[in-house]
């Protein structure tokens, strides 16, 4: 094994061991002391109203699902603006129609009412 690997290793062995030591005092030695205020489900300090089964509406998900979209096609954005300088005009003419598909596409939703939180 090339010694460079070595002290990763090493470090890897130390954190999975402090990890485990500190998982195995809390569960041998730490206070078990169940109650139903304990078991109730935690959402940010409300009582839950419903069950965390329930039915959300396909508007929900449509807006996430418009939003994962959107934000993985600005992240390509990154890339292109680090380089624009470097690469000069055709960098630029290059991303134009990626740009308008983009805002076409952001329109068109806009239009539908896709946006729209009722």
């Amino acid at each position: 094994m090339p010694q460079e690997y070595v002290p990763i290793l090493i470090l890897l062995a130390m954190a999975s061991g402090f990890a485990v030591l500190n998982l195995g005092i809390s569960f041998f030695f730490g206070k078990r002391r169940p109650s139903p205020e304990k078991d109730v489900a935690y959402e940010c300090g409300i009582v839950p109203e419903t069950s965390a089964r329930g039915r959300f509406s396909i508007k929900f998900f449509l807006v996430a699902m418009l939003f994962i979209i959107f934000d993985v096609e600005t992240i390509f954005l990154f890339p292109w603006a680090v380089v624009l300088r470097q690469m000069g005009g055709y960098a630029f003419v290059a991303m134009l129609p990626f740009m308008f598909l983009l805002v076409a596409s952001l329109v068109y939703e806009w239009k539908r009412g896709a946006l729209e939180w009722d």
